[in-house]
């Protein structure tokens, strides 16, 4: 009888690159969509969409552009040149792995370089060796939003065959390079994120395709990226004996509304947007349901059988995913209350608390998140992003954050409760995140995620000296005692 956290549990904290790296301009890297981002301060950050519009003007105003306050992805918590410091707090916290990502512009500047860079791989390399001196083991995600620059303008992104063959000679590489040091990969951070947000996650514009249905744009680079995937799982399998990969979903949980059966069974249909995704790459084939979508949208997927037998004989290993909150679905959402959420605006929930951002907090969410999951897949899941952003003060070096420890101790006790109750194999834990850094969402230093304190505003000003949460204090009892500590 399983009576708690497994043994070799992995307790974790999680970045991206793009959030976190900072040395934008330095040794050798290219630009990336991410460092074409441009900040929201003075804008609803309530709506999703307006946060993440962007045009070509705009990013040739960037690309001409040297700014790192207009655009705070450039400088994030400038990890790259603190990567030694902030490794040694993780090992002083106890983390058994710390999730990032490899910038595929660093490694390939422009993506379609004929020679990978050398300064980019040695970045990675010290990296990678920081952490093995402390016995932290790396999660990578091969691409978390941040393709090159380049990609977009000169192929469209991921609407591009050519990506596939520019991101397989990407991944050889870096694989090649560190199958000696990383065992767990990831492939796409997000991968259901395309119908969100194409920008970062496709690489590719709307106004790019004024003569395209923008739908079977989206179809098609979702195919792209399915294929180099399942290309990823090979590669990563024969390349590194005992490798295990993993693909990652927004876990964007939806409860009906009310008790009407249309409510159910649009909560139902949302639900299988998203799962879509992971069906793909779980089960190594599209589901018939969204096949049947496309074919009643008139929606023509250009894709080979060699295509489908890749897909087929390359299913992922485990299957990871972020939950931040939950939100509610009604057939007829009109005149009914909406709350923001992690890439989405949808129904309030009359039941829930929110974040300083107006996210809804909701742990049983988590439980019923991965109930769901396995029940679905019968693979072992892994949660790489949960956490909360709020607007944390530095008072005398000290963050008192009560709210993120709150947070915590109502989803850990959730995870146990799958693991307990519901025998789920949940394999890992990665909180979001190890240190502040620029969300996402708002592109804010201030939305604070971390168990670590960066003092750095929205503007990039600021010491970027760090300082440890009380929060950090906490997770480092609740990792020595394996989940049993949560007082």
């Amino acid at each position: 009888m399983v009576c708690g956290f497994p043994e070799n549990f992995l307790w974790g904290a999680a970045s991206a690159a793009n959030q976190v790296e900072g040395g934008w301009d330095e040794g050798g890297k290219g630009i990336s969509v991410s460092d074409c981002a441009k900040s929201h301060f003075h804008t609803d950050l309530s709506d999703y969409k307006k946060q993440n519009e962007v045009t070509l003007d705009d990013i040739r105003t960037a690309m001409a552009s040297s700014d790192e306050h207009a655009y705070p992805k450039r400088h994030g918590s400038d990890f790259y040149h603190h990567y030694k410091e902030d490794i040694a707090l993780m090992a002083d916290m106890g983390l058994r792995v710390f999730r990032m990502s490899i910038a595929w512009s660093r490694i390939y500047p422009h993506g379609d370089d004929e020679q990978p860079n050398e300064a980019g791989l040695q970045y990675y390399d010290s990296v990678f060796d920081e952490l093995r001196k402390h016995n932290i083991e790396p999660l990578v995600t091969i691409s978390h939003y941040e393709p090159p620059i380049d990609l977009l303008l000169k192929y469209r992104g991921w609407y591009s065959r050519k990506t596939i063959e520019l991101f397989e000679r990407y991944v050889r590489t870096i694989v090649d390079r560190y199958k000696n040091k990383v065992k767990y990969w990831i492939t796409f951070n997000e991968i259901d994120s395309m119908e969100r947000h194409p920008y970062t996650t496709g690489g590719f514009l709307k106004e790019q395709f004024d003569d395209l249905d923008f739908h079977t744009v989206i179809a098609q680079a979702m195919h792209h990226q399915f294929v180099a995937s399942a290309l990823a799982v090979k590669i990563c399998h024969e390349m590194i004996p005992g490798a295990q990969v993993g693909c990652m979903l927004t876990k964007l949980t939806y409860y009906p509304y009310s008790c009407k059966p249309e409510d159910a069974l649009q909560a139902q249909q949302e639900m299988r947007r998203i799962y879509a995704f992971s069906d793909t790459q779980v089960f190594g084939e599209y589901p018939a349901y969204l096949l049947n979508h496309w074919k009643k949208d008139s929606i023509e997927v250009s894709m080979t059988t060699e295509d489908l037998l890749l897909m087929k004989q390359n299913p992922v290993d485990f299957v990871s995913f972020s939950y931040y909150t939950s939100s509610c679905c009604a057939k007829d959402p009109q005149g009914l209350p909406h709350a923001p959420g992690n890439t989405i605006t949808a129904v309030k929930n009359p039941y829930l608390a929110s974040n300083d951002w107006g996210w809804q907090i909701d742990a049983l969410g988590l439980r019923i998140s991965l109930v769901d999951l396995y029940d679905r897949y019968h693979k072992p899941l892994f949660i790489v992003e949960n956490g909360i952003g709020a607007n944390d003060l530095l008072i005398d070096g000290k963050v008192h954050d009560p709210y993120r420890i709150d947070y915590y101790r109502e989803h850990i006790n959730a995870m146990r409760d799958a693991i307990v109750e519901d025998s789920v194999d949940l394999i890992g834990y990665t909180c979001w995140s190890f240190i502040d850094l620029v969300s996402e969402s708002t592109k804010q230093m201030s939305k604070r995620y971390g168990l670590v304190y960066v003092d750095c505003d929205d503007y990039g000003n600021g010491t970027y000296n760090r300082y440890k949460k009380d929060s950090f204090y906490w997770y480092k009892k609740v990792i020595a005692t394996n989940g049993e500590d949560l007082s």
